[in-house]
Parts: C-alpha cells; sequence; structure tokens
C-alpha cells in the first residue's frame, strides 16, 4: 500500500504549516531572548482551550491510536475504559489537585517533592522520570509512529522512525512548551476529524447499504465479546482488564497518577493564567476523553471483521487506514503523523524541563525566572529560601536564564536521540506495545500515587514515608510477577499501593519531618468550583453512568 501524489502533497502542506505555526506562535516579540518562565512554562499564560487541547494532543498519540487500536482488536471495547474513566479523573484533578498546585507556583512535581518532604526525594524522582520518558513513553511514541508510516506509506521503518523524532525535535527545540501548546489545538482538531472520519468509513464498509449505522449494528451482533466493557474471569484477556478493577480498583492508581501527578501532563495546567483558566481547560480534556473511544478503538473492532488474522494486532489501525481514498488517507494519515509529533514533542519538552530545572540548575545552584513565583505570594513561611533564584556561577540573571534554555535545548536533543536509539531493542517483539506501557508504569505508579496524595492532603506524611513508598512499590510490584504472575497487573496495582501507603503512614509516624520542612501551604484554599464546571462534570458523570449501563 503506497501513498499517491496527492496523499503526500496533503501531508506535506500540513508539515510545512504545523512546523511554521509552531515558530510563529512561540516567537519573542520586541527581540526579547526566552527565559526559563517562557520555554517551560509558556510564559504561564496559557488559556483554556490551549491547555484542554494540549491534554489531549500530549496524551493522544500512536501508543494511543496504534495502540489502543490494536487492543480493540484483540480484547475489544473494555480497553476503552482507559479513556472513559480518565475524563473522571480529569475533574478530581482540576477540583482537587491543581487548586493545591497553582496556589504554591508549582512548576514540575519534582519541585513539588521538595518543598513538601526534601531535596532527597525530588531528585530520586527526577531520575525516575527521566528514565521512564526516555526509555519507555518516548521510545513507544515513535516505534508505534514508524509502524503506522511503514504500512500506509511503504516507507522503511527505521527511516520513518527518525524522520518523525527528527522533525517532533525540530518542531519544539526553538520555541518549547509555548510553540508544542498553542498548536495543539490544530493537532487535536485534526487527530478527532481523521479519527472519526476513519471510523465512519470502516463502519460504511461494514454497514454496506445501511451506512455506518448498520456497521456498528452488525459489529455489536457478530462480536458481541468485543462490546463488553466489564470482563468476566473466563475472558482469556482478563488478566488486562481484571473485571470490576476498571471501576473500583487499580486502574484509579493509573489514572490518578498519569493525569495529576506526571510532568508531561500536568505541565500544561501549570502554565495557565488562573486556576479558573485551568480548570476549564481540563473540562474540555474530559468531554474529549469521552470521544476518543470512537476514534481509536472503534477503527480496530472493525478490523476483525475487515481485516481477520492480522499477524499482530498493532496493525489493526494502519490497515483500516489502507481502505481511504486518495487524499482522505493523506488527511487521516497527516491526523495520526500530527498526533504522533504533539505527543513526541510534549514529551520532549517535559524531560528537558526535569532535566534542567530539576537536576542541572539545582546542582549548580543556578537560579531561574520559571522559580520565582515560588517565593511569590501565597506560599508557606520559609518558601522562599528554598524557591527563590540563586545567584548564578557567573554572570546575572538574564545570561543564567539563556544558559538554562541552552541546556533545556540540548538535552531535549539527546533524550530524542537515546529514544531512536533504543525503540526497537525495547519494543520490537512487542504485540501489543500499549498493554506493555502500562503495566511496566505499574510498577512505579502505586508509590508515586501514595506520594502525592498523602503530600498533598496529610500533613505528617514525611520524606522517610515517601522514599519508603518509592522504593516498596518497586520492589513487592517485581516480587508479585514474580511469585504470582497470573495476578492481573491492575489488581497488583491496588494491592502494592495500599501496601505502600500503610508503610508510609508508619515511616511518617515512626520517623516524622523536621518542624518547617513542609513548604507547601493549603491555607486559604477552596475546592470549591464554579457552576459552569459543576454542570459541566455532572454531565459527564451521566454520560459515564449510560455507557457503562448500555455495555455492562
Amino acid at each position: 500500500m503506497n501513498l499517491t501524489t496527492l496523499d503526500v502533497t496533503v501531508i506535506v502542506i500540513y508539515a510545512i504549516f504545523i512546523f511554521g505555526l509552531a515558530q510563529y506562535v512561540s516567537r519573542e516579540k520586541g527581540g526579547k531572548a526566552k527565559d526559563s518562565s517562557d520555554y517551560f512554562l509558556a510564559s504561564k499564560n496559557l488559556p483554556w482551550w490551549a491547555i484542554g487541547a494540549s491534554l489531549i494532543a500530549a496524551n493522544i498519540s500512536a501508543e494511543q491510536i496504534v495502540g489502543m487500536s490494536g487492543s480493540g482488536y484483540a480484547i475489544g471495547l473494555a480497553i476503552a475504559s482507559y479513556e472513559w474513566m480518565a475524563a473522571l479523573t480529569l475533574l478530581i484533578v482540576g477540583k482537587y489537585f491543581l487548586p493545591i498546585f497553582l496556589k504554591n507556583h508549582i512548576y514540575t512535581m519534582p519541585q513539588f517533592l521538595e518543598q513538601r518532604y526534601g531535596t532527597t526525594i525530588r531528585t530520586i524522582m527526577a531520575v525516575f522520570w527521566l528514565a521512564l520518558y526516555v526509555f519507555v513513553n518516548l521510545t513507544s511514541i515513535v516505534w508505534l509512529g514508524s509502524i503506522a508510516v511503514t504500512t500506509v506509506a511503504g516507507v522503511d521503518q527505521d527511516v520513518a522512525l527518525w524522520a518523525l523524532g527528527g522533525f517532533a525535535l525540530l518542531y519544539q527545540v526553538y520555541g518549547g512548551l509555548k510553540a508544542v501548546a498553542l498548536t495543539d489545538i490544530v493537532q487535536v482538531t485534526l487527530l478527532v476529524l481523521g479519527g472519526l472520519l476513519i471510523s465512519f468509513i470502516t463502519l460504511s464498509e461494514i454497514g454496506g447499504e445501511a451506512g455506518f449505522i448498520g456497521g456498528f449494528s452488525r459489529l455489536t451482533t457478530e462480536l458481541p465479546g468485543h462490546f463488553d466493557m466489564i470482563l468476566s474471569p473466563d475472558n482469556p484477556f482478563y488478566k488486562d482488564l481484571p473485571g470490576l478493577s476498571v471501576l473500583i480498583g487499580g486502574m484509579w492508581i493509573a489514572n490518578l497518577s498519569y493525569w495529576g501527578f506526571n510532568q508531561y501532563i500536568i505541565q500544561r495546567a501549570l502554565a495557565a493564567k488562573s486556576l479558573a483558566e485551568a480548570q476549564k481547560g481540563v473540562v474540555f480534556a474530559a468531554f474529549l476523553k469521552l470521544l476518543m473511544p470512537v476514534i481509536v478503538v472503534l477503527p480496530g473492532i472493525a478490523a476483525v471483521v475487515l481485516a481477520p488474522g492480522l499477524a499482530k494486532p498493532d496493525q489493526a489501525y494502519p490497515t483500516m487506514m489502507g481502505l481511504l481514498p486518495a487524499g482522505i488517507l493523506g488527511l487521516v494519515f497527516a491526523a495520526l503523523m500530527a498526533a504522533v509529533v504533539a505527543s513526541t514533542a510534549s514529551k520532549i519538552n517535559s524531560i528537558a524541563t526535569i532535566f534542567t530545572l530539576d537536576l542541572y540548575a539545582k546542582y549548580r545552584g543556578i537560579g531561574s525566572v520559571a522559580e520565582e513565583g515560588v517565593a511569590g505570594e501565597g506560599n508557606a513561611p520559609g518558601a522562599a529560601s528554598v524557591g527563590a533564584p540563586q545567584a548564578p556561577p557567573t554572570g546575572g540573571l538574564a545570561a543564567n536564564e539563556r544558559h538554562l534554555v541552552l541546556v533545556g535545548r540540548i538535552t531535549a536533543a539527546v533524550a530524542t536521540l537515546l529514544a531512536l536509539l533504543t525503540a526497537r531493542p525495547l519494543l520490537g517483539n512487542s504485540d501489543q506495545a500499549f498493554q506493555f506501557i502500562q503495566e511496566f508504569s505499574g510498577f512505579f505508579t502505586p508509590g508515586i500515587t501514595v506520594i502525592f496524595l498523602l503530600g498533598l492532603f496529610w500533613k505528617k506524611a514525611s520524606e522517610a514515608g515517601a522514599i519508603g513508598a518509592a522504593v516498596a512499590s518497586v520492589v513487592l510490584s517485581y516480587l508479585f510477577k514474580v511469585l504470582l504472575p497470573e495476578l492481573p497487573f491492575m489488581d497488583r496495582m491496588g494491592i502494592v499501593f495500599l501496601a505502600s501507603l500503610a508503610l508510609a503512614v508508619v515511616l511518617s509516624i515512626v520517623f516524622p519531618a523536621s518542624a518547617g520542612r513542609d513548604r507547601i501551604t493549603t491555607d486559604g484554599i477552596s475546592y470549591a468550583t464554579t457552576k459552569g464546571f459543576n454542570v459541566a462534570a455532572l454531565l459527564v458523570v451521566l454520560i459515564l453512568v449510560a455507557l457503562y449501563a448500555t455495555w455492562w
């Protein structure tokens, strides 16, 4: 299967347009040089529509489109729980987490850990996140994207891999987060329209004269098992999605960690103009998450009828793209590449942010404009001494800022190179890359969730408890994996979370934090939300209840 000249033309026009737009919107007026706040936090001036669109663009990439379509092919609609439960999680993040983060001028998740616990846990988690982002997330995004390019365009996969990574790097290396976030509304629009188009065409192909509604009806009739939202223990994929655990168990651990405490995701909300703007952004993202299964799961289920016997489930979405006519194929292909580029660029920027601000700047004793907010109004007593900019080793703050931005750009390039070199060795033999990502991340997410939940809502939590939870999460997850290999990883996350939580509480009581160590303030914070937020939240809940009631 090859792209026609018209398809290639559409793709090239898109690539030129989106690259040019990214550079234009991220330019600094009046010859002003970018400082760390501009580069890593988009000058803390993002509007709600950019936050919501960027949350989805960062999240929905090849690992979602190709990976979840593959899981839809193998498992069915049950995999959509990752999307639908995420919508509910976003509402919790907006109502209860963001008020604390924004009140305390948090710019990275490791920085929150230092303000709340101490420097050791900040360093440990910064190193962990860098490793996870480079060798799990970034590799999976470019690898699955290269599968799609190879399947649809017939391009050698290694060529596709390096082309995607290189373009994403160039796309954001100058403008930073602003280049990514302010163009994501275009990326998401193309992604949604392209995804809906391929779902419409594949269902219409199945439905024949009855159209796409007939096609959907045929799918539910011929593949009833693929529309079970809650899998029973005798289902061959129960280990991946263990029944009620997707509603009341381990999936909550994964979702809270991903949407609430993941730099790659939460960085958009931290760069908001205000708390109200951030909350509107997460509501927008929640509604988009409700729509995502139509885009990323249905084509995979349709492939069971249209392309049975695929060698690997992850080939489902690219194969369905082959049904599209010339020109339309180019548009949908551009939409898929939009998702890959947007997510890759977001991940690269977050890697650069954590390394530069949480490791390099702290090690060198360099202050930054990005940190000035930490010493600003509304912080707990003593906060200024921790987060306030320090004198740089040489030169003034302006030179210091240029240096940090340069370090960020170099970090972005190195991280991209490492991901491209390790993608094939790490993922080349994986049948369902999305499930691989979930299970590997599940070793760490219970501990992360414990550390942040206690840090946000239990003042007695100490650094000893936080470190204990982090270590216990990895050790216990590994032991369960080895000793009880048949235990579903989602159930494993729930059990490990409870054990890590208990350990963190005990250690915090036995080894309490020193007086004044906690510099995160919750004084004066109101968790009340606007009428618009409350109405939207209720609507999301009602839609979720209807969806699960229909396909229980």
